[in-house]
């Protein structure tokens, strides 16, 4: 019998292999977004069984048990990991249609070998199997991202983050660029009870003590620069919609001086400082070439009892329908105005926004590098086929397709690197199908090159990363 997922799997027509097999299958992987925990690849851990690798930690997998109603203890409770595997197990038949039934069964047959679907019958034996594995040298971190031919990844750390591992792992010549983001919510987040303490974070990373918005933006500025020295290419700002209120540094300077005093800020306030702050951001990332990230959109923590018991993503957050166009058009129009636009990726979590995100996106090239401003791949609930195709779509009805850089994981587990694959596969059937219904011409050798650009050699010119740019020199 056929296996489900066979080396055809989501290809339908005889130009999609040919795109897939002949173009897309060997090319290396750039994760250019992920969470993945770095302390783990600097120590280079060895899991200890595939519930700690693959379970713990995956909301999306918490929320599909959760819609089954299996108990919270079997998710993120006291119950053993074999317990929690044989839930998971359990779970698995109900997924259907879900894009975890493809993700599971791709990585189960990617990393361990493994055809059969996971059924409740089978749970324990495939639990096993897997363990023997992760518990041998060729299962560490460092090795299950060989195993996927991944060239670059970057995690996503705070500005307070000291980037020991990165210099660890630096250190040890690992071949893997294991690159940090700069994610500075902690400033941002002017309205936290934590944020005068999060501010002495940065006085004593600095050496800067923060009494005015010049002092401020000066030792923001360094905890940029010292990511910048460790190979940080890139910011990312996790946002409901994008701030954009008018201010004045005087105005910025009054805020904070009230925050300082443990007086409390209005909305309008809160507002305003973030607009500035996010505005000075944008200049420090231009002057600096990277790329910042815009993800938009989500409401975060709805469950009030379950973020009590769990602490933040604990997979209770959901889809927003804030207004983003105009706020979004007032601050890259901004930053365009003084010529400090950096490189910037629109990602959205509302479906109903892919066109403004797409055209957004045009408004702000010309006299640019290629595909300046980019919709970034479909994110979080739109990360599945449906959702990446929508988005494929939409970008080459309003944008250049040729010119997007491609997929990334978003992900916190060691086993998701094959939602390049996914990408890709759905990518080459995209363009296949074009091509049997006579939409595109059979011209191989040029589709097959632009398949390429979009899985890899975009996100590399793109994003400039140190070592791929000293190695293209060196070639």
């Amino acid at each position: 019998m056929k296996n489900f997922i066979d080396e055809d799997f989501l290809l339908e027509t005889e130009a999609a292999k040919t795109l897939y097999h002949q173009y897309a299958k060997h090319l290396p992987i750039i994760d250019y977004h992920c969470h993945l925990p770095v302390k783990d690849i600097a120590t280079d851990r060895n899991f200890q069984n595939l519930t700690e690798l693959w379970i713990e930690g995956d909301h999306y997998k918490w929320r599909a048990m959760r819609t089954l109603g299996i108990p919270e203890k079997y998710i993120t409770g006291d119950s053993t990991a074999e317990e929690k595997f044989e839930k998971w197990a359990e779970t698995i038949p109900y997924t259907f249609r879900n894009p975890l039934y493809h993700w599971t069964h791709l990585e189960l047959q990617r990393y361990f070998g493994i055809t059969e679907i996971l059924s409740p019958s089978n749970a324990r034996k495939i639990f096993n199997q897997c363990n023997s594995l992760l518990s041998t040298p060729a299962y560490s971190t460092r090795n299950l991202l060989r195993k996927m031919e991944v060239k670059v990844v970057c995690t996503t750390d705070d500005p307070a983050d000291d980037l020991e591992y990165h210099r660890q792992i630096a250190e040890d010549n690992f071949e893997i660029q294991i690159l940090p983001t700069f994610r500075p919510d902690g400033l941002l987040n002017i309205e936290s009870k934590e944020f005068n303490n999060y501010l002495k974070e940065i006085e004593q990373k600095t050496g800067i003590a923060i009494t005015t918005i010049q002092s401020f933006l000066k030792a923001v500025e360094a905890r940029v620069e010292h990511f910048h020295e460790h190979g940080c290419r890139l910011s990312d700002h996790g946002l409901e919609f994008t701030p954009a209120e008018d201010f004045t540094d005087e105005q910025l300077n009054d805020i904070l001086q009230k925050k300082l005093d443990n007086s409390e800020l209005n909305t309008e306030e809160v507002l305003v400082f973030k607009s500035g702050l996010m505005f000075h951001l944008g200049k420090f990332y231009a002057l600096r070439n990277w790329s910042m990230q815009l993800h938009l959109g989500p409401i975060r923590d709805t469950n009030s009892r379950m973020l009590n018991d769990l602490g933040a993503n604990a997979g209770v957050d959901s889809i927003g329908d804030f207004p983003q166009a105009k706020t979004l058009a007032k601050f890259l129009n901004s930053l365009d105005q003084i010529k400090s636009l950096p490189k910037t990726i629109l990602y959205n979590v509302n479906p109903a926004e892919n066109e403004v995100m797409a055209s957004m996106a045009g408004n702000f090239m010309g006299d640019t590098p290629k595909g300046k401003i980019q919709h970034g791949a479909a994110w979080w609930f739109l990360d599945q086929k449906d959702g990446i195709e929508k988005h494929l779509n939409t970008i080459s009805n309003m944008g250049l397709i040729s010119c997007f850089v491609g997929m990334l994981t978003d992900s916190r587990s060691f086993l998701s690197v094959p939602r390049h694959e996914y990408f890709r596969r759905i990518l080459c059937n995209l363009f296949g199908n074009d091509i049997e219904k006579q939409e595109l011409p059979a011209n191989f050798e040029w589709i097959g090159k632009i398949i390429q650009d979009i899985c890899y050699h975009n996100a590399k010119e793109y994003f400039q990363f140190p070592e791929l740019v000293k190695l293209e020199k060196q070639q």
